[in-house]
């Protein structure tokens, strides 16, 4: 297979053993020192895979559909792009909701040992909407709780919040210094340079 064929495989791969709960097979796509942003939980791969596991437990069903990618290699590293979605059913306030959240997988990779392997994921949060179950259902949203977080993902934030997750306030949206800063990095590391995300250095 080409870089390019087997990094598409293995972005699929994510979401749907990730969403199957196939963690032995989910940690098989990360290099060790990679690093999963959410904005629930950021950390480490086993990290990101024991959150996953206590959320399954607790009834949390965090769901991803993939659309196109973009991919980008030079040499041992690689940037790619996918169309996302995630999904999140839960009770607020009583109500069964869906919050539906549209953006995109922005991934560093980087082959070692002849091994691609994820080193960052970051998502970016465009757009999002929350939606009653039942749709005679009545919810009220208190706006300044949804004004604390980003226009992209304030909705599944409020929705996360009220389940008892620290939400991260300041991720990427569909633009701003945040995303600019994230399209930086991933030219640095095509460059082949030394890259550092939220604390985290790599190469």
């Amino acid at each position: 297979m080409s870089d390019r064929d087997t990094l598409r495989d293995m972005i699929e791969a994510w979401v749907v053993w990730r969403d199957a709960g196939m963690w032995d097979r989910f940690r098989t796509l990360w290099h060790d020192d990679g690093r999963m942003m959410a904005t629930w939980t950021q950390g480490s791969p086993d990290e990101f895979i024991a959150m996953n596991r206590a959320g399954w437990e607790k009834g949390v069903r965090i769901l991803h559909f993939l659309g196109g990618s973009t991919i980008e290699t030079a040499g041992d590293r690689a940037v790619t792009q996918t169309k996302m979605t995630i999904s999140q059913r839960a009770r607020l306030q009583g109500v069964l909701v869906d919050v539906t959240c549209t953006g995109r997988f922005f991934d560093l990779w980087e082959r070692r040992a002849g091994r691609w392997g994820l080193v960052l994921r970051q998502p970016i949060y465009e757009k999002d909407r929350m939606d009653p179950v039942d749709p005679t259902a009545r919810l009220t949203l208190d706006p300044a709780i949804l004004a604390r977080f980003p226009e992209g993902y304030r909705h599944l934030a409020y929705l996360q919040a009220a389940l008892g997750y620290a939400v991260k306030p300041d991720m990427p949206g569909i633009d701003g210094p945040k995303v600019a800063a994230l399209y930086a990095l991933g030219a640095a590391w095509l460059a082949g340079d030394p890259v550092e995300w939220e604390g985290h250095r790599w190469g």
